[in-house]
This record gives C-alpha cells, structure tokens and sequence, in this order.
C-alpha cells in the first residue's frame, strides 16, 4: 500500500450532488490527478482527499467483506478484554436482515466503575500518560489514524454491517475519521497559555490543564466518525475517556479499541464499555469521578444528562443534540441543483442525521415545481442491501427506529399532509422504508416539529423572507439551517437571522475537522470540532508570582 499523505484537514460534504458516473470518472485518474480531487459518494459526500489510497491508485472502490469476522465483543479497560462483572450480554443486530450479528458483553455500573477508575490511575501526576510529552500524544493520535486505514476495508465492512449505511459511505466516512485524529494531533503542542500585564510587582500567566476523566456517550448513527469525533480532542488536551457507543452499534467502537492499544496508549487512557444508556450511560453521567460528559444523542436523554451533572458533582456538560433544521428555498435557484441537494440534506444516511435539512421551505411562486422534482427524485432513490453499491441507502437502524418512523409518518397523513411518495415498509425483512415526501405541511403538525430521523421529507410554501425567517425559528432546535438563493442580501439575512449553530448558503452538509459544529437552544451545549471544540477538554488556570522590582 502506498504511505499515506499526512495534512491537517479532509473535508466531508454529505450531500454534495454528484453522480455514481461521477464517482467512476473521478476515480479512474491517476493517484496524482486523484489527490485532492473531489470525490462524490452515491451523492451523499464529498470529500477533498488527501491522502493515497488504493483506491485512488487502483481506480476502483475496494471490495466490501459482506461477512467479516466479529473480532471483539468484550469490554476494553485498562488496555485489557474483559468480560462484565454481571456476566450479561445484548445482542447487535443486522439492520438489513433483523437477525442477530453477535452478542456483545453488557457493561453497567460495576464496570463503569472499574473504567472510571482505570482512567482516574492513568490521569495521575507521575503517570506515564501525564509525564508524556505532547507532541508525543500527538504522535500517538497520528499513528492512531495510520492505523485506521490500513485495517480501512475491514472497518468499513465492519460498520455497514453493524450500521446498515452503505458500504461506500463507510469507507470515506472512515478516512474523515483518520483525518480528525490527525487534526487534533496537530494541535497536542501547541495549545498555549498567555502571559497577562497585570499592575504591580506580579508576573502573571495562565496555563491550560486537562480536565480528567472525561465520560463520551456515543450515537448510532455515525459510530466511527463520532468516536473520534469525541476521544480525539480529548486524549490531544491530555485527557483520560471512558466511552461508551451506542448499544445498536457498538463494533467498530470496539476493534478501534484494540487499535488504541496497538498505537501505544497507555493503560487507562482509553476505556469502551458496551451496554444500554439507562445503566452504563446513567453510570458514567452520575459518577463522582467523572470530572466531564460529551453526548451527542437525542434532546431528551441531553435532559437526563444536565439533571445528573447537577445532582452529582457538576461536571462539566457540551451536548450535540437533535435539530429540526430549516432548508430555504427562494424562487432564484438553480431548481435542478436545489432539488438535488434538498433531497440529499435529508435523505443522506436514511435521513438518520441530525443536522438534515428536515423542514424545507421554497417560495409559493416555485413550489408546485419543486414538489414535483422532489418526489421524482425520491422514487429514483434505490434502496437496499448496503453492501450493494447501486444503492443509495439502507436500511434504519433498528426496529425500534423504523416503527417510530412509520408512526410518524401516519400522524402526517392523519393531520392532513399530502403524502406524495413512499411511506411504507420496504420489503419483507430488516428495517428498510421508502423514500417519503410531504407537501402542503403545516407548522402544527407533528412531521413539523417533532424530529423523525427518517427518510421523509416535509416541503412548507411561503411567500417572503420575514415569514421564511420567522417560521425557521419557530421551533425548540437550532442545530443547522441553509438557504439557497442567488440574491447575496437574502442570503445573509438568513444566515444571520436564523437561530442555527451552522448555517449553509447555496450546499448543505459540509463539515471539517477545524470547523466548529453545535447548536443552539435545545440543539446543544459547546462545540465541537475546530480549536473551538478543544476548549471543552481543558480549564484555564492563572498563576500569580510575586515579583519585586519588576521592570516593563
């Protein structure tokens, strides 16, 4: 395999529209014609690659391991598998058939316990961990991300089959990935205090201190991405993590555990324990020890987690939560490339995102028109077995998330929506649903405000950008927005007007690892990504020295 070409950023754009002819184009060039080159993926990512991969040198994707080997289900603490104190295990299952994959060890408060304290040992001054130099920490995240590609194929096939996503979207899902933990690895010595002019005979200054054991409760919908998404700037501040992924999905969590270990971390630093949020996540949200929690989840369970932060220890709390976020469409538009991109801001990842762009608004004068592309564009949509790469999605995660979907789906056509297309179960087995448009929705319907997670688009009409602007925000979330138009003045007003952590004029989706995310009201708390998101890992402390004769 060619070595890869290090740089700090990789760009993952979700929906960018492209073609599955496109992504053959693209990668049929050489790997230096393909290097830094846009990739489109199904329509659903764009990615400015840097790095050689062999599919950039082969110019074909790489094969997927429809059945690939279940190395890891215990519980990772202290460098070392165990099994859970309580000697429970769940199952995980394979959205695409509904049959169990494998049964994974179930950890709860005994072994968050253990976790906790393995982590506590390993953030103890003296310790190899807190001795280490930072560059150091940074190495050990590059050799991390190193690491991930070359078992790429692997983790990829290991996600999709766990997850349901596409084979194709785990595989360049999974090099973004690699590209956050080089991020942060940039960033492991070079984060700095300052030295502060104060009046007097003082020196003054202020040094950036880890935090400590940092608890990371992670989602289902983008497992790989959001476990380095959480440990990366956590371990790059010097802290220790006790992590739990999300009990539907919590393999690939597991084997990058094991290539924690084989990076060279030490014992402690990184723990994964496996189990249900109601006693491993309470466990970890509740426990005395734990000196911060990130979550990225639904806006309830954020709920729980502020109760517990305030009934315990107050520990610090950032959040990543749901958004039911606003795509407005004005009457100037490219309609092709607006339709186009309007479907893939919602039905990208089975609509399983939580930044899509759920409540699309278009103009009154457009309307009937874009309804009319939208649904054609949906029925084209193929779904199916994810390992398949002629389709474009698969199926949702569980069973518990499909009858929610539908569910909310009959409350729309109860209340009075126009259900275009889809709307039903496809096939006879796994978790696979039609691709389902709305028109003439209302804001008072539940498909209107409550967040589906699904593959069901709501289309809204409106005639002017102060009613545009006022029904966007109208809402309890303010995770993302986006607004496409080619008059400049509309599109600003939006953007600043609407009450969004992100908001993207003319695409939608697009993420890098040194671009903040989060959102606003009950969408979140703090940032992640970007040197914003490194703030959330450690603590100011300002250090006065007394000084006599101080000179300027």
């Amino acid at each position: 395999m060619t070595a890869p070409i290090h740089t700090d950023i990789i760009l993952i754009n979700w929906v960018t529209c492209k073609t599955r002819e496109g992504l053959r184009r693209s990668t049929v060039n050489s790997a230096q014609n393909h290097r830094d080159r846009p990739i489109s993926v199904h329509g659903l990512a764009t990615f400015t690659v840097s790095y050689r991969s062999p599919t950039a040198m082969s110019g074909q994707m790489p094969k997927p391991v429809e059945n690939p080997e279940i190395k890891y289900t215990q519980i990772f603490i202290n460098n070392e598998w165990v099994n859970s104190v309580s000697g429970k295990t769940f199952p995980t299952i394979n959205a695409a058939t509904g049959e169990n994959i494998c049964d994974v060890q179930e950890g709860d408060k005994a072994d968050v316990d253990k976790a906790v304290k393995a982590a506590s040992d390993a953030f103890k001054p003296g310790s190899p961990w807190r001795r280490m130099d930072p560059s150091k920490r940074g190495k050990l995240l590059m050799k991390l991300a190193d690491l991930i590609e070359r078992d790429a194929v692997y983790l990829a096939s290991l996600e999709t089959l766990d997850n349901g996503k596409p084979f194709i979207n785990s595989f360049y899902e999974l090099y973004y990935a690699a590209n956050l933990a080089r991020y942060n690895a940039g960033w492991a010595d070079k984060i700095v205090g300052q030295t502060i002019p104060v009046d007097g005979d003082f020196f003054c200054y202020t040094r950036h201190e880890p935090v400590g054991v940092c608890g990371q409760i992670i989602p289902w919908n983008f497992p790989l991405v959001l476990f380095i998404q959480k440990i990366a700037p956590a371990l790059c501040c010097g802290n220790t993590v006790v992590v739990k992924p999300a009990e539907q999905t919590p393999l690939t969590a597991l084997y990058t555990a094991a290539l924690v270990k084989e990076a060279g971390f030490p014992p402690g630093v990184v723990n994964v324990i496996p189990g249900y949020g109601p006693t491993a996540g309470a466990a970890i949200t509740e426990h005395m020890d734990v000196q911060k929690v990130a979550f990225t989840g639904s806006t309830e369970v954020g709920h729980l987690i502020m109760q517990a932060a305030g009934k315990t220890n107050l520990k610090g709390v950032s959040l990543e939560l749901g958004g039911k976020s606003p795509n407005i469409v004005f009457s100037d538009v490219d309609m092709d490339y607006a339709v186009e991109t309007s479907h893939q801001a919602l039905f990208a990842n089975m609509g399983q995102v939580c930044c899509a762009g759920s409540r699309t608004f278009v103009h009154e004068d457009i309307y009937d028109q874009f309804v009319e592309k939208s649904v054609a564009r949906a029925q084209k949509r193929t779904v199916g077995n994810p390992f398949d790469p002629k389709n474009e999605s698969g199926p949702q995660v569980d069973e518990e998330q499909f009858y929610k979907i539908l569910g909310l789906i009959e409350s729309g056509k109860e209340q009075g929506a126009k259900m275009n297309c889809g709307g039903k179960r496809l096939g006879e087995k796994g978790y696979f649903v039609q691709p389902t448009v709305f028109s003439d929705v209302t804001d008072d319907m539940r498909i209107a405000k409550e967040e589906i997670f699904g593959p069901v688009q709501t289309i809204f009409k409106f005639k002017t950008i102060e009613e545009a602007l006022e029904r966007a925000n109208n809402t309890t979330y303010g995770l993302a927005a986006s607004v496409f138009t080619k008059d400049i003045e509309k599109a600003l007003a939006i953007a600043n007007g609407v009450q969004a952590g992100v908001v993207w004029i003319n695409t939608y989706g697009n993420f890098s690892p040194n671009a903040p995310f989060g959102g606003y009201k009950m969408s979140g708390i703090g940032r992640e990504l970007g040197e914003y998101g490194l703030h959330e890992y450690s603590q100011v402390k300002t250090v006065w020295i007394r000084n006599p004769g101080r000179n300027s």
